[in-house]
This record gives structure tokens, C-alpha cells and sequence, in this order.
């Protein structure tokens, strides 16, 4: 992971009790998301950064400039971990939220911001290019289903596992770009025609269907509709005894929940500071 080792300076006698306490709550729980990335569990570091950033609402003042320097580092972050999880769409907005904030914090202190914005640019030239393989893939693998479909429709029944999979992959690509509805889509062919191989709920129908929620959970008005599909699989989950699914789905239902009931507060705080960027532009 290419997050940057910036220290913060909690020491400050700037500093009261309640906001070094709220910081260093921050940075800790930093530290667990970037272990988890190591080990390449992504939505659990997803999980532990939005943590970490919820910590940070009750902070008095945008202006303390040690918050702003723990809130970049959480939302350089946040848009790494969603570019591992190819969310490149989600991932160019919180650099955009990035960026706006660094442009005042290089003009304070360019030597100690400077480097976090090269590494944000290089972020940023690796989601496009990533985008740009992303569409490409994407003309090819819709062609490939095509044909498959062509094939299945033709009675040849060796064909639908592979169509199953190339749906799949359409969807997966299409999310990757940033169009969750029409790759949800995708994933509703993939799941109908798995049930029709097969006859039943399998292994990979709850797969199918957990990745579906993942991809609903990146729109705000489709998380409700998530959390009812993450509770309508689980109990096939429970019964196929496919323990890492059940945790999965457990883990997720636990995120959307958090997603759904502090959608408001999350909108208050990205206000606040907005607020904050708009001061500063003022003041120079």
C-alpha cells in the first residue's frame, strides 16, 4: 500500500485533551485498516477507515490543522483501498475531496504536504489507465458473452457455466467503471441462469449475490435494497454450512447498516468541511 507515513504532531499544546484523544482514536484505527491491506482484506480495511473517519466528526474545529492532516491521510485511504476493490468511480471522487483540501495545506506547508500530493497524482494516473483497461475489456467480454449466449440458446448445456462466468465478468468490469445499475444487471442474467444449471441455491449463486450487494452498497438509494438481499442469502449460506460466506454476508450487513444510518451525519460533516475549504480560499 502506497499510504504515506506522515506523523502527526498530537503533542501540540494546541491541542486539548478531547481532540488528541479524537486523533489519535483516528490514527490507530489507521493503523489496523493498513494491516488489513496488507493482507489484502480490503473491505475490512474499508470497514476500519470509515471507522476512523466517523472518530473524527465530533472534532471541534476544521481549522486545527492537525486534523486536516489526519483527514488526508484517511482519505488518501479511503481512495486507495476502493481503487484495490476497483471502485475506480468512488475512488476519483475521494481524490477530489483530496486534492481540495491539500491545495491549502501545501500553501501553509508545502515540504511537509508536497510528497502526499505526488502520491495522490500517481494514484490518480493509475485509476485511469486502469479505467482505460477496464473499457477494454469490457468490449471483449460482451462479446464473448454474446457468443455464449448464441451457444446456450442453442441447447449446448456445457456452455451455461461458462456463460455464468462471463456475465460475471461484464458486471465486475461495468462496476469497475462506475456503472453500478447497469452491472447489476449483468449479475441478475448470471445468478438466473446459475439457478437454472443447477436447479438450486449453490456455493456460487451466494457468491453471485454477495457481490451483488457490494455493488448496490456503492449507491446510497440502493442500500436498503442490499441489506434486504444480504438477509434474504444468508440463510442459504447457513444451510450450504459455507462458514467464510456467512461471515462475509454478516460483515457487510453490519457496514450497509452503519452506511444507512449515518448517511446523515456523513452528509453534515462533508459540509462542514466543504465549509472549511471555502474559509481558507477566502483568507488568501
Amino acid at each position: 500500500m502506497n499510504t504515506t507515513q506522515l506523523s502527526s504532531n498530537l503533542k501540540s499544546g494546541k491541542l486539548s485533551d478531547k481532540e488528541r484523544t479524537l486523533l489519535e482514536e483516528a490514527l490507530s484505527t489507521r493503523k489496523t485498516a493498513r494491516e488489513f491491506v496488507e493482507k489484502e482484506q480490503y473491505m475490512d480495511a474499508l470497514e476500519r477507515i470509515i471507522s476512523a473517519m466517523k472518530s473524527l466528526r465530533d472534532f471541534p474545529s476544521y481549522e486545527v490543522k492537525e486534523f486536516r492532516e489526519v483527514l488526508v491521510l484517511l482519505l488518501f485511504d479511503l481512495a486507495e483501498v476502493h481503487f484495490f476493490l476497483k471502485d475506480y468511480k468512488q475512488s476519483e471522487k475521494e481524490l477530489d475531496s483530496l486534492f481540495k483540501i491539500l491545495d491549502s495545506m501545501i500553501k501553509e506547508d508545502a515540504e511537509h504536504f508536497g510528497h502526499l500530493h505526488i502520491l495522490a497524482m500517481e494514484l490518480s494516473t493509475r485509476i485511469l489507465r486502469s479505467r482505460k483497461k477496464v473499457m477494454d475489456l469490457l468490449v471483449k467480454q460482451k462479446i464473448n458473452a454474446d457468443q455464449l449466449y448464441e451457444k446456450v440458446n442453442s441447447g449446448v448445456v456445457a456452455a451455461t457455466d461458462k456463460l455464468v462466468e462471463a456475465l460475471r465478468k461484464v458486471g465486475q468490469l461495468l462496476a469497475a467503471s462506475g456503472d453500478y445499475r447497469e452491472a447489476l444487471k449483468f449479475y441478475a442474467e448470471a445468478v438466473k441462469f446459475s439457478k437454472k444449471r443447477t436447479g438450486r441455491v449453490s456455493r456460487r449463486e451466494v457468491k453471485l449475490t454477495i457481490e451483488m450487494a457490494e455493488i448496490m452498497m456503492r449507491v446510497r438509494q440502493l442500500r436498503p435494497r442490499a441489506r434486504r438481499l444480504l438477509a434474504a442469502i444468508l440463510p442459504h449460506a447457513i444451510s450450504l454450512e459455507t462458514v467464510e460466506l456467512e461471515e462475509e454476508i454478516l460483515a457487510l450487513t453490519e457496514m450497509v447498516e452503519n452506511q444507512i444510518e449515518n448517511e446523515p451525519r456523513w452528509r453534515q460533516f462533508f459540509m462542514r468541511i466543504s465549509t472549511g475549504i471555502k474559509k481558507d480560499k477566502k483568507k488568501k
